[in-house]
């Protein structure tokens, strides 16, 4: 084979191995444009079909208990204290003894108020017999007189006499009230000398020690008494909300306490009285209202909430409020539509139930709403919509 027939098939098969290699580079080509990915599904969202429920409406505000007839127990006769018999923080009843103080002073007085009033009393024993013997020696001598068988001055003196003894006959009785109002002092001395709780409640700190000495002019009191049973809250509303708490509309409506945890006690309160006047400075009207509180779990000084039930809705369109959107003020939720299309729908919000809001107006019965899932989607997106859970359609959780 000569140099030139060599040359010839190294071309031929170098030109045969390209149209190879293009034709497969061609098929391959073709073969990626032939398979164009699937597009994505659409995505899947938690709806709820609106149905008009007959409702409750209720307003919430911030409130604090206080205890409105707060007692401080003080002296009311001086001493050092003998005792304390309660122990701090305990419920207390009326009449129960708190402290008692060294009583010996006092049981002295009152043996003594005795023994003055026991020596008055006999005086007037005495005293009643001269009267009466001055009485009969007057009746005695009238008549020896008038038949001139006596002196008239011996009459005289015997009147005088008389009109002497009545008079101390009268003194004595005086001497013996003010001795018995003497007695009277020195036995309540005694008695306050125990002291007891003026109400039931929870008692306080005791500020004075065992050993202290208790005056009744003392500006600091032995200790404090709070009633709990009802327990007071107040709390303050708006101008535009004093009709609501009107006296002639305020005794019908139901009211629930809030506390700190959220639990609501299983007791109706009632709204007692409003203040006289709307403070100027922030515009609201302080409600005063009570709830009883038989196991004392609620003390003075709680924050808490108050929930006023205001109105009976019917037929009302309710919504969770995290399926209300809110841009710039203005509130809108999205729907969907027969063909799963999502759309956005301005609404006006009312009062809240539970975690959902009243619409007042842009959706009607019927409409189907996006809860979850709102992040996924706009305006326009094709979605697959799934039922919402019971508990989110009941209460909007």
């Amino acid at each position: 084979m000569t140099a030139t027939t060599r040359r010839r098939t190294y071309w031929t098969v170098a030109g045969i191995f390209l149209v190879t290699v293009a034709i497969g580079l061609l098929a391959t080509t073709r073969g990626k444009a032939a398979t164009k990915p699937a597009p994505p599904p659409p995505p899947e969202v938690s709806v709820m079909h609106l149905a008009g429920e007959d409702v409750a409406t209720y307003r919430e505000y911030p409130a604090r208990t206080y205890a409105r007839d707060l007692v401080e127990v003080r002296g009311r006769v001086d001493g050092y204290v003998d005792r304390r018999t309660f122990d701090i923080g305990s419920d207390v009843r009326a009449g129960q003894v708190l402290y008692v103080l060294d009583v010996r002073p006092y049981e002295a007085e009152v043996e003594r108020a005795r023994g003055t009033l026991a020596q008055t009393t006999a005086d007037i024993a005495q005293a009643e017999a001269a009267l009466l013997k001055t009485r009969q020696d007057v009746e005695r001598l009238e008549p020896l007189v008038k038949e001139e068988a006596a002196p008239r001055q011996d009459l005289d003196n015997a009147l005088a006499a008389r009109q002497a003894g009545e008079a101390a006959v009268v003194a004595r009785k005086a001497t013996v009230d003010a001795n018995r109002a003497i007695l009277r002092s020195a036995e309540l001395n005694l008695e306050y000398a125990t002291i007891r709780a003026p109400i039931s409640g929870r008692v306080g700190e005791s500020l004075l020690p065992v050993g202290g000495l208790v005056t009744k002019t003392s500006p600091q009191p032995l200790t404090t008494i709070v009633p709990l049973d009802p327990v007071w809250v107040r709390f303050q509303v708006s101008e535009a909300e004093l009709r609501l708490f009107e006296p002639g509309r305020r005794g019908s409506l139901a009211i629930e306490l809030v506390l700190s945890d959220g639990s609501v006690p299983a007791v109706q309160g009632h709204i007692e009285n409003t203040l006289n006047g709307v403070n100027t400075k922030t515009g609201t009207l302080e409600v005063q209202a009570t709830f009883r509180n038989q196991d004392h779990t609620v003390l003075p000084g709680e924050f808490v909430r108050v929930r006023v039930r205001t109105a009976e809705r019917r037929q009302a369109l309710l919504v969770p409020q995290r399926a209300v959107q809110e841009l710039q003020g203005h509130r809108s939720v999205l729907t969907v539509g027969a063909d799963n299309t999502v759309q956005a729908r301005a609404v006006v919000t009312g009062d809240s139930v539970d975690q959902r809001w009243i619409v007042e107006q842009g959706l009607k019965a019927g409409d189907v709403i996006v809860v979850d899932g709102l992040q996924k989607v706009r305006a326009g997106t094709r979605v697959t919509p799934r039922a919402a859970s019971a508990s989110t359609r009941a209460n909007g959780r």
